[in-house]
């Protein structure tokens, strides 16, 4: 709803400026009955968007922009009071007041325009600004299983520009556009925080989020000062997430407004190409055969990132399971590789939270605790872990998770058993079709990234 206001709004805007502009000519003129005329038209203009904005600034969800809404009626309600004032000024028979040194409201414009740049620019600006990655996400290459050729890839366009200069001089350029592109959950978001990580660069994480605006003419001011914000910072890297959603192939039916960003993303990575300015552009997306072809053409290495092989997988399955205390020696662990054939890095990551939490579950379920001695830094002590009815140990008591004390709780080790019953109700993500959809792109367009 908010949205259809500002519309309203900025229609009344554009009205009630050439109505201001035009009075002034016509007194210029000696014309004072057009000038009220015209004082009255400005004067009604300017009201109605005040009206208009302030019940945007009423249902806009984002509450960043408020203020700004706000700020701009009481503008337009200051201006129209002044309108006010000059028709008044007529009707006493006076010559209506210049609104500060200026005698015209061209004049006046012209440096209200200047001012109104420099705020929109630095509303652009705070915009973006929570795209920078100030802080680095603390992930290494070798935090990446399997993807070896991906990773060389992204070092050649990153690391070994920025570490040896040297190597890029005459025609041997670092690459300006890179595309990774595969299946969802295959860790295309996890690459580009590995580079953040790694790069000694400016990282500009971004989403169609925060480059898709509901105002008029922003989104591509967005795009553009988020450019030129990576060339005022180089070396930089600018890493578009689903890509595909700004960047989709153009049709007769789509709006103007997402034609016009497609154009300045085009004219923005055009500039990158040729101007050598030291900033990457690095996409991702889940389905490439949706992009653009002329923006396609832009990232000049596409690299497909697939579903982890067999050694992956069991890489993936210890940075999952990390510390948590388990049973699993290596043979079943090289077994969960193999059984988990077809599953994404996402699809296993869910699989082994599924897997740690079955001790936690059989705590909840039990009825019966015994008392077991373990060994904490040294010390024998006594803790109290589930078991069955059955079970014949003397020390076994009837209570649920609810009664027994915190301290005294044993927890369960991960066993085997815990991931096979997580296999048995879990699924691969991916289907066949759609890894033959990225098969086929990558034998007409793309690299493969193993």
């Amino acid at each position: 709803m908010a949205g259809t206001f500002y519309e309203k709004g900025k229609v009344a805007v554009d009205r009630a400026i050439a109505a201001d502009n035009r009075a002034w000519e016509q007194m210029n003129a000696d014309n004072v009955r057009g000038a009220k005329q015209s004082f009255a038209e400005a004067y009604q203009s300017y009201g109605s968007a005040a009206e208009c904005y302030l019940l945007a600034a009423k249902y806009e969800k984002n509450t960043r922009l408020v203020p700004k809404v706000r700020e701009k009626a009481e503008e337009y309600i200051t201006r129209a009071d002044y309108m006010k004032t000059q028709m008044q000024n007529i009707d006493n028979g006076g010559a209506p007041t210049s609104n500060g040194n200026d005698n015209s409201a061209v004049a006046k414009k012209g440096a209200t325009k200047k001012n109104e740049d420099k705020e929109e620019n630095d509303k652009m600006r705070d915009a973006l600004s929570g795209a920078i990655v100030r802080e680095k996400p603390n992930v290494k290459w070798d935090d990446v299983a399997g993807l070896e050729g991906a990773k060389d890839a992204l070092k050649e366009a990153v690391i070994l520009p920025l570490k040896y200069p040297k190597l890029f001089t005459g025609k041997r350029e670092p690459w300006k556009g890179i595309l990774m592109y595969g299946p969802p959950g295959t860790g295309k978001s996890f690459l580009a925080k590995a580079i953040a990580t790694e790069a000694d660069s400016e990282f500009f994480s971004v989403s169609s989020a925060d480059l898709v605006s509901k105002w008029q003419g922003e989104s591509e001011k967005l795009v553009r000062e988020l450019f030129k914000m990576a060339r005022e910072n180089t070396p930089s890297i600018i890493f578009i997430d689903e890509i595909d959603s700004l960047a989709s192939s153009r049709s007769d039916s789509e709006s103007e407004s997402a034609r016009r960003i497609k154009t300045e993303f085009l004219v923005q990575m055009q500039g990158v190409g040729k101007s050598q300015t030291g900033v990457l552009v690095l996409g991702a997306t889940n389905i490439p055969w949706g992009l653009d072809s002329a923006i396609r053409r832009r990232f000049e290495r596409r690299i497909y990132i697939p579903l982890p092989d067999v050694k992956a997988r069991l890489r993936m399955f210890e940075l999952n399971l990390g510390s948590t205390p388990h049973d699993l020696n290596p043979e079943e662990m090289q077994k969960l590789a193999e059984k988990s054939d077809g599953y994404s890095g996402s699809d296993i990551a869910i699989l082994v939270r599924d897997a740690i939490m079955m001790p936690v579950r059989t705590l909840q379920s039990a009825q019966y605790f015994k008392k077991v001695k373990v060994v904490e830094n040294g010390v024998e002590v006594e803790q109290m872990a589930p078991c069955s009815a059955g079970d014949s140990d003397p020390t076994k008591f009837e209570a649920t998770l609810m009664d027994i004390k915190p301290d005294q709780l044993m927890v369960p080790r991960v066993t085997y058993y815990d991931f096979e019953r997580a296999l048995s109700k879990s699924k691969p993500s991916v289907s066949q079709g759609d890894l033959a959809d990225h098969v086929k792109f990558t034998e007409e367009f793309g690299q493969e990234g193993n």
